[in-house]
């Protein structure tokens, strides 16, 4: 996984970035020690990339990643195809 070489993607290619959390729930109280991850994956096919960040098409919508907020990035290959719904017939 990279830090930076993100900033040289093309539109199209399926990416996986880790990002910080800008999620993270205020301490509680009564658990002052339970440990939240710092850290989220975003997994889909990337839309666009500037010096701002990256947008990436995730299952769940379109994800914009601040560049502030990468972590590590990497490429990964397409996804598996679905082979639960095959058309049927000839």
């Amino acid at each position: 996984m990279s830090s930076g070489g993100w900033r040289s993607w093309s539109p199209g290619v399926r990416v996986v970035v880790r990002r910080l959390r800008d999620d993270l729930p205020e301490p509680h109280p009564d658990h002052p020690d339970l440990h939240v991850p710092q850290h989220t994956d975003v997994l889909g096919e990337l839309l666009d990339v500037d010096d701002d960040g990256v947008l990436v098409r995730t299952r769940r919508g379109d994800v914009r990643v601040p560049a502030a907020d990468i972590v590590l990035t990497k490429l990964v290959p397409p996804a598996p195809v679905d082979r639960r719904h095959r058309p049927t017939g000839a």
